[in-house]
């Protein structure tokens, strides 16, 4: 089937004022600099960033770190009080113009789908196809749903459909009209645990098959994990790190980033001659922390390994609890308030009471200066 319904449009076509093509390595979206403040309080503070064509970025923080605000201010529902937005090189919104939504070329994906309920699946769809010819529009429309698998529900309406259905309706009508950039906002938090990773799955391969440039604003690490090609990492309105998934897990830039991805085992460590040492055990000094006084020694339950006594840190099992894939292993040592918490693979290996050796690889701990004493 061709995908030229869902391609992005041809340069030019579209609204009038829309953003030029992009030159070869422009940006298909960029932020430089981008400021809102509402009643003083600042949302989005001095960001700066570039999303590449074809590229699925990511928006990652918690709830009120402005990634959601810095959406709308891309899409024209907000205005930024400094900075510019650029689309395909030229400015959307800045000092020199400030388009409105309609005519950025952009693409919007709400939390709650924004279906017309009055309207028909393939009316929704080719909601934003007023501007061609009705068979055109209708030819578009059902090109779409078929892409997305909902041609059969093309004349129903959308309280006949599933959750995970209507937003497969919403991706197929922001994609319809070629958008240069596609931006979502929480698209998959209304479904549960079990169609989330399935409709997001199939979301991510339309976007895929169509070379889709999107934005997509999330507050869980591992769905950003699992769609972004990048990840901007937000705090406080500010971006705190951007890069591949794997960097932002393997070498967050500090621990609230390291505690944001997943559950972690901190220890006080000191460093003398050349070494970090903790209750975890020994490590190298990690570059630029040489004449930190006091650091944070942390890592993650599942980058712990268990042996027999003797091999590694002296520990004691005081719980264990099956958890399907794994047992999750509380571990009190000798120097740690609080046991440690362990997932391993390693399903009835240990029980309660028992001694173990607790081994912490170097290349699996993250160790942070901590800020000096007030």
């Amino acid at each position: 089937m061709s995908l030229q319904a869902l391609s992005p449009r041809t340069p030019g076509h579209g609204s009038q004022g829309s953003a030029s093509p992009a030159a070869a390595g422009q940006p298909r979206l960029a932020f430089e600099r981008v400021s809102l403040s509402f009643a003083g309080h600042a949302a989005v503070s001095d960001v700066s960033l570039a999303v590449q064509p074809g590229e699925i970025a990511c928006l990652l923080g918690p709830s009120g770190c402005g990634k959601t605000t810095l959406l709308r201010i891309a899409a024209g529902i907000e205005v930024q009080d400094r900075g510019r937005v650029l689309i395909d090189g030229a400015e959307v919104a800045g000092p020199a113009r400030t388009l409105p939504p309609e005519a950025r070329g952009v693409g919007l994906v709400f939390q709650d789908y924004a279906l017309f309920p009055h309207l028909t699946i393939l009316d929704n769809v080719r909601f934003g196809l007023k501007g061609r010819p009705a068979g055109e529009a209708i030819a578009a429309a059902r090109e779409a749903l078929e892409r997305v698998r909902l041609a059969h529900h093309a004349g129903h309406y959308p309280h006949n459909l599933s959750g995970g259905e209507q937003q497969r309706v919403a991706l197929a009508r922001a994609l319809v009209p070629g958008p240069r950039v596609l931006l979502m906002d929480e698209p998959f938090s209304g479904l549960d645990r079990r169609l989330r990773d399935k409709v997001r799955d199939e979301t991510l391969a339309v976007l895929r098959e169509n070379g889709a440039t999107a934005v997509v604003v999330t507050h869980d690490p591992e769905e950003a994990m699992r769609i972004g090609d990048r990840i901007a990492l937000m705090r406080r309105g500010r971006l705190v790190q951007v890069g591949d998934p794997e960097t932002l897990y393997r070498h967050p830039a500090d621990i609230e980033a390291a505690r944001f991805f997943s559950e972690l085992n901190e220890a006080e460590g000191r460093i003398e001659g050349g070494q970090v040492h903790a209750a975890l055990g020994s490590f190298p000094v990690p570059a630029g922390l040489e004449g930190a006084g006091r650091v944070t020694v942390a890592v993650r339950p599942h980058d712990i390994a268990l042996g027999p006594a003797g091999a590694g840190v002296a520990g004691r099992v005081a719980s264990r609890r099956y958890l399907g894939e794994v047992d999750r292993v509380e571990v009190a040592i000798a120097g740690l308030a609080q046991p440690l918490e362990v997932r391993t693979t390693a399903i009835g290996a240990f029980a309660p009471g028992q001694t173990v050796g607790v081994t912490v690889p170097a290349a699996r701990v993250h160790i942070f200066a901590q800020p000096a004493a007030a």
